[in-house]
């Protein structure tokens, strides 16, 4: 079946987001975009199209790379995606990826799907001897928007339904979702400083780059950024990542009066009434930490009871005792 396949670089962005868009399953994390923010940080990308012997494409790869002298890392997020003629040649797909790769004994190959994967890419990796590194980190928390917004209004905590109607009937605050480009980049400026304020305040730190995302997220038409002021003063900006059926709350900054006039609440609600208005079919929360982070977990399971599970992150190498020991690794973190 490889036989009749052909893997090949795609060089243009129109081409590129042009597939993964098409699909069922197109993601941010397989996008063009997310690609040029990742080679901005530091990773080589490549992004390849598995072609059938007529030429249709069966499956969408992008690999980004790191190297750390003669060992490498190579990672895929939220791919590799299958056409609706990929199906059959799942496992073929694979196989040409690992022989694009040509990994070295110490080289290390890592899925992420990120809720993206389908039935046939997975066994694909099953059989091919790819193992599972599953981690708490992995859950999140979600909605059912099938049903619309009400019965999710009326499933709430009774603590979040009180905090949703003070800061709705609060004049002093307003919501809006930004679509001209200078907007986006002041309100991205705008979340930068206060993220950093958060970081400073609460001690985390994570893999975000605020400036080389600027630019990209601003004008990515796969994004909502949502701005809430008080008095018409900035106090929380919110940003989301959209894919055909899946609408996920991804970065999110405020300032100390937030809190205090339920800014969260709104903002959280407003992302849901516009998934919905869009006819996504979920809600995801982007994460969530009980563990160590409770106070946000509250926050989010007053609105949704339902956990899911973006992994496992699916781990490779030549060397078993490497890919299990990396695995065994990544489960803990």
């Amino acid at each position: 079946m490889s036989a009749a396949l052909s893997i090949r670089p795609c060089l243009e962005s129109a081409v590129w987001d042009e597939a993964v868009w098409a699909l069922p399953r197109g993601n941010v994390f397989a996008s063009w975009m997310w690609g040029t923010y990742k080679a901005k940080v530091g990773w080589d990308v490549t992004r390849l199209i598995v072609r059938d012997a007529s030429e249709a494409p069966v499956a969408l790869i992008q690999y980004q790379v790191k190297r750390r002298g003669f060992v490498r890392f190579v990672l895929l997020q939220g791919c590799p995606l299958l056409t609706e003629k990929g199906d059959k040649h799942a496992e073929a797909v694979v196989a040409l990826l690992l022989e694009h790769l040509a990994l070295g004994r110490l080289d290390l190959l890592a899925v992420s799907f990120e809720h993206f994967q389908s039935d046939a890419i997975v066994l694909a990796l099953l059989g091919h001897g790819f193992v599972p590194a599953q981690s708490a980190k992995y859950f999140t928390l979600e909605l059912d928007l099938t049903g619309g917004t009400e019965p999710i209004l009326q499933a709430m905590d009774q603590r979040w339904r009180k905090a949703l109607r003070k800061a709705e009937r609060n004049p002093d605050l307003t919501t809006r979702f930004l679509t001209d480009l200078d907007e986006r980049l002041a309100a991205f400026d705008a979340f930068w400083e206060m993220y950093g304020a958060l970081q400073a305040q609460k001690g985390f730190r994570d893999s975000l780059n605020g400036p080389q995302f600027r630019d990209l997220v601003a004008r990515d038409p796969h994004h909502r950024i949502l701005e809430v002021r008080e008095k018409g003063e900035r106090v929380l900006i919110r940003i989301a990542h959209v894919s055909g059926r899946r609408f996920t709350d991804f970065y999110t900054a405020s300032n100390d009066r937030a809190r205090a006039c339920a800014a969260p609440t709104l903002a959280v609600w407003r992302f849901v009434e516009q998934a919905h208005a869009e006819g996504r079919e979920t809600f995801d929360f982007g994460g969530i930490d009980p563990a160590n982070n409770r106070g946000v977990f509250e926050f989010k399971h007053g609105l949704s009871k339902r956990p899911a599970i973006s992994g496992p992150r699916w781990i490779y190498g030549r060397t078993p005792r490497l890919r299990d020991a990396a695995a065994a690794f990544l489960s803990y973190r």
